[in-house]
Formats: structure tokens, C-alpha cells, sequence
């Protein structure tokens, strides 16, 4: 099963809910078959962004072109768009194969089609063997992946996906990325995702689209916005833990404002290094441990090592930052 793919183009789009301008002039173009990831923390914007592309919302100024066509009036019905939410929103008095099934039954097409379809979709999210079940006797990863399928038969040009993971507990999450990674190769599907979580959007998307108080702040693959953030910003939220951003004088006397090194970019010694501090705690993660080392001249740095060597809380430590990966805002 194969859906067609068309590319989303968004020029000076705008939205305020009365005096409070929520998306501030957004030019963003997709490509046809995009992996496209809307990233940010709460209140940035990005579901907005979705739900004006959906059709859901209204667009207070700007245009939104879907597969070469203006759709920024158009109901969300005719734009060649399925959009999957959060929320599994399946009927618990339909089984599986209904609940698939139920836009292409609402809107009429021939049974045979719709069985064709729903057959289909099945086979690629291998939910075959769960057809005649009601949602009430799936999981939370089978019943997201009966949310999928209940857009797939629709022939979307565009997917769209709010949040889809964030209900599933942390395996089945990181089950569900490979999954819709795997999907979205097959399929060959626009697919635009929302997402607060940077793992889900740095391991899953073609483009990644940082959002920040209703603006772009970056728009490049995970890998360019991993080893080039353009501001502290995009620095702090991609990287996991998060980059070390040192501000006031310590930031000055390297001759910048926001000074900004990764954790695993700090090599650690128990003799000498740049910066002398004090081991404040350690988290033993099996195959790295993360330390967090108090210094007089640049104030907490938190250390990613590898392996679960290291020196114990309390202790005296330098640490050296690598040469070419600090960045200077």
C-alpha cells in the first residue's frame, strides 16, 4: 500500500487569538515525502502550526499551499490531509477492522473497497490477527497503530501526527519510533509530526523544524542542528542531557555572551584539565554515567562519560573541553 506524497508550503502564516499573536509569520516549505518533525517546548506554537495546516484552525494572515494547491480556506476535508492525535479517539463499540474502515463507511465507498483497504493498511501495521477485536482488548502501541490506519485508507497526500507516542510508556515509544520510521519508508508519505520530546524528532526526522514562541528558530536535519545550533536555544534543546550554556563573565572572558559546550564533549581527569571543580553528584546509567562537576570558574558543567568508571561524588576533578566543539553565541 503506497499513499502519494505532495509537498506543504507555508508563506508568512499567521495566527492570533485576539490580541496574543500565537504563530508569528512562519515560511516553511516540506518536500514531497518529508519526514518533517515541528519541535519545541510547551507553548511554542507547534500544534497550532499542525491544526492551521489541518484546517482546524483559521489562518489570520498568510497562505498554506498542500500539494502545489492554496488550501488556506479550504475545509479540512478537502485538503488531502489525515491528521493522528494524541488521543487514539477509537470507538470502544467498533472492532478494528470498523474502526479502519469507518471514514471510507461514512463516506459511502463501495464495500469491497473498503475491505480492499483496510485489509491493506492491516498488512503493513501488522494488526491482521487483531481485526475482529474492539479497542478495549489492544494495547496502547496497537491502538495508536490503529489510529495510523484509520488515516492510511484515506490516501492522504499529507500525514499529519500530534503528539502520537506521548500516551505509550518509554519501551513501547521507542518500539513505536522504529515502527513509524519503517512506515514512513514504505509508505513514501509528506508525513509533519509534533513533538516536545528532541529524541523522538532527532531520530525520526528528514527536518527538523525548531519552533520558538510562535517563530522559526532553526529549520535543518537532526545532524545540522546537533553540530551547528545557530543560538543557545536550538543548542539547549537539541542534545540529550542538554548542552552546558555558561552566561555572564565567565562567557565574557571567552569572548562571547552565551558560551556552550556538550556534556560528552568534556574530557574529565582526576589530575590536572582547564577547569578545576568538585564531583556534586553522579548517575551511573550502565553504559555512560552523567557527572555533574560544581567549578569556581564557569559554575556547574554536567560530564557525559562512557562506561561506569569514574570518580565518586565529593571528589576533586578538571575537566578539559575538546578542542573545536565549544560554541561561542
Amino acid at each position: 500500500m503506497t499513499a502519494s506524497s505532495s509537498s506543504v508550503v507555508l508563506k508568512n502564516l499567521a495566527k492570533s487569538f485576539g490580541a496574543v499573536d500565537i504563530i508569528k509569520g512562519i515560511d516553511l516549505v516540506i518536500e514531497p515525502g518529508e519526514f518533517c518533525v515541528f519541535v519545541g517546548p510547551s507553548g511554542c506554537g507547534k500544534s497550532t502550526l499542525l491544526r492551521l495546516i489541518s484546517g482546524l484552525e483559521e489562518a489570520t494572515s498568510g497562505t498554506i499551499e498542500i500539494a502545489g494547491r492554496v488550501v488556506t480556506d479550504a475545509e479540512p476535508s478537502e485538503r488531502g490531509i489525515a491528521m493522528v492525535f494524541q488521543s487514539y479517539a477509537l470507538y470502544p463499540h467498533l472492532t478494528v477492522r470498523q474502526n479502519i474502515g469507518f471514514g471510507l463507511s461514512l463516506a459511502k465507498r463501495p464495500k469491497a473497497e473498503i475491505e480492499a483497504k483496510v485489509q491493506a493498511a492491516a498488512s503493513v501495521l501488522q494488526l491482521g490477527p487483531l481485526l475482529d477485536r474492539k479497542p478495549k482488548a489492544l494495547s496502547g502501541g496497537q491502538r495508536q497503530r490503529v489510529a495510523i490506519g484509520r488515516a492510511m485508507v484515506r490516501d492522504p497526500a499529507v500525514f499529519l501526527l500530534d503528539e502520537p507516542l506521548s500516551n505509550l510508556d518509554a519501551a513501547l515509544r521507542a518500539q513505536m519510533r522504529i515502527e513509524l520510521t519503517d512506515l514512513h519508508k514504505k509508505l513514501g508519505a509528506t508525513m509533519i509530526y509534533v513533538t516536545h520530546d528532541q529524541v523522538e524528532a532527532m531520530t525520526m526526522a528528514d527536518k527538523i523544524v525548531v519552533l520558538n514562541a510562535g517563530r522559526i528558530e532553526q529549520v535543518g536535519s537532526p545532524m545540522e542542528l546537533y553540530n551547528h545550533p545557530v543560538s543557545p536555544f536550538v543548542a539547549g534543546f537539541i542534545g540529550s542531557p542538554k548542552m552546558n550554556l555558561i552566561t555572564g563573565p565567565a562567557a565574557a572572558a571567552l569572548g562571547c555572551t552565551t558560551y556552550g559546550i556538550r556534556p560528552e564533549h568534556l574530557d574529565l581527569s582526576t589530575t590536572e584539565g582547564q577547569w578545576q571543580g568538585r564531583i556534586r553528584h553522579v548517575e551511573r546509567l550502565g553504559a555512560e554515567s552523567v557527572l555533574y562537576l560544581q567549578t569556581e570558574a564557569m559554575g556547574e558543567l554536567v560530564i557525559r562519560l562512557p562506561g561506569q568508571d569514574c570518580p565518586a561524588p565529593g571528589s576533586i576533578a578538571f575537566v578539559t573541553p575538546r578542542a573545536g566543539r565549544s560554541f561561542r553565541f
